[in-house]
């Protein structure tokens, strides 16, 4: 039976309606956020007491206001179409090297031997560099199609453009943030239809620059000498790794309980910031340790997958980059403490302490489900059902349509 012979009526009923948010990604958004409240809280209120001199719920609080300015980020990115964002992208990238140049030459406060905030360390620039990079790269990739494989207008300006940032974030000195957007603008740049041929050059001259940057930069040599000798010999590792390796262990198969922890009191580094994964690790056990691992696994595959379904080559860029970015700095804390990768100082995304970091993920993931709600109205236009049209949940088994008010029979009828 053709279409055409079919009722009008039965081919509507056919037409799928394609929803505006990825529902997996919300609700993994939601746990880890939800959690990561959760183990904040039980890995900083003695450090908030003791460290910082204020009340138990000092950082609980703090991070609960950069959640309330991060979702209202997020929900304005989601119902913002990324395509208008191409007129604020160079306004959006000369505010942040303005911010990183703030750092370099108008902070005088150093912790942990580098000068990274603003307004007593509360806004991190290098933070927004990442996010705004993956922006700014995406836009300029969808824009120099045409010359993309071309040496002198394609990897050459993009590597003055990365080499810029990453600079201005090293001075600071923050090598992990500068390998990081390193490394996600080379993902982005094949991801654009560069080829390997330009890519791999470019990765080589990039590690020599590392290696030479380690020898000028102190911590970054120790933080090699401690890794190397940690996989030698864990016992050799640096102090940082050993508590870490003694929570993972007290932690066993399912934990000692959230809040019951003992490393965090007795000397772990950083509980509520960069060593949180190690804390989860000891009171949620292997076993919760793993779930949060696989929550981003599953975040990872939503979000390339609203890569893939993108309608056009920008926001397979936006939605592909800003994933990677987040996965991989999932990655890379949590590795550093098992001693996988050296240390580099990254935020758990979702869960550690830190208001930049938390308001940067937030309008990420933001764009990304905004990329998601553009190809749902797009499929549902091209279907021919709005986005906002009405569900039908009724069955097509022979279920009795919803009975309409009649009038009463009268009694002489």
């Amino acid at each position: 039976m053709s279409l055409k012979s079919v009722p009008v009526k039965q081919q509507r009923k056919r037409k799928p309606l394609y929803l505006g948010l990825d529902v997996p990604m919300f609700c993994v958004i939601i746990i880890l956020l939800g959690f990561g409240l959760l183990m904040l809280y039980s890995a900083s209120w003695q450090y908030s007491v003791s460290v910082m001199g204020e009340r138990a719920s000092y950082m609980l609080e703090r991070q609960l206001r950069f959640l309330l300015l991060g979702g209202m980020a997020a929900i304005f990115a989601f119902y913002f179409d990324y395509h208008r964002i191409k007129k604020f992208v160079i306004p959006m990238m000369l505010v942040t090297l303005v911010l990183l140049l703030m750092v370099i030459f108008y902070v005088e406060e150093v912790r942990l031997g580098a000068k990274r905030g603003l307004f007593s360390g509360s806004i991190q620039p290098s933070e927004l560099a990442k996010l705004v990079t993956i922006i700014y790269l995406a836009f300029w990739l969808h824009g120099k199609q045409d010359f993309i494989k071309d040496l002198r207008f394609g990897l050459l300006p993009l590597a003055f453009i990365l080499g810029i940032s990453a600079t201005l974030i090293l001075i600071q000195p923050d090598l992990s943030a500068a390998i990081t957007i390193i490394v996600i603008g080379g993902i982005m740049f094949y991801l654009g239809g560069g080829e390997m041929r330009q890519i791999i050059p470019t990765i080589l001259v990039a590690i020599l620059a590392g290696s030479v940057l380690l020898v000028f930069y102190s911590t970054g040599k120790e933080r090699i000498a401690t890794f190397i000798a940690g996989l030698q010999d864990p016992s050799t590792a640096s102090y940082h790794l050993i508590r870490s390796f003694e929570s993972i262990v007290r932690g066993g198969l399912f934990g000692v309980g959230i809040g019951r922890g003992n490393t965090k009191f007795t000397g772990l580094p950083v509980a509520p910031t960069d060593s949180i994964f190690a804390v989860i690790a000891e009171e949620t056990g292997i076993f919760g340790a793993c779930v949060v691992i696989l929550l981003f696994v599953v975040f990872l595959w939503r979000g390339l997958t609203i890569a893939r379904n993108a309608p056009d080559l920008l926001g397979r860029l936006l939605a592909a980059g800003i994933t990677i970015w987040i996965f991989l700095e999932a990655f890379i804390n949590m590795s550093v403490l098992v001693n996988l990768l050296p240390f580099a100082g990254n935020a758990l995304p979702f869960i550690s302490y830190g208001g930049s970091n938390l308001t940067m993920v937030m309008a990420g993931v933001g764009i990304v489900l905004n990329v998601g709600r553009v190809t749902a109205i797009k499929n549902n236009e091209d279907e021919g059902s709005p986005l906002n049209a009405v569900v039908n949940l009724r069955r097509d088994d022979g279920w009795r349509s919803v009975s309409r008010h009649r009038r009463p029979t009268s009694a002489g009828r």
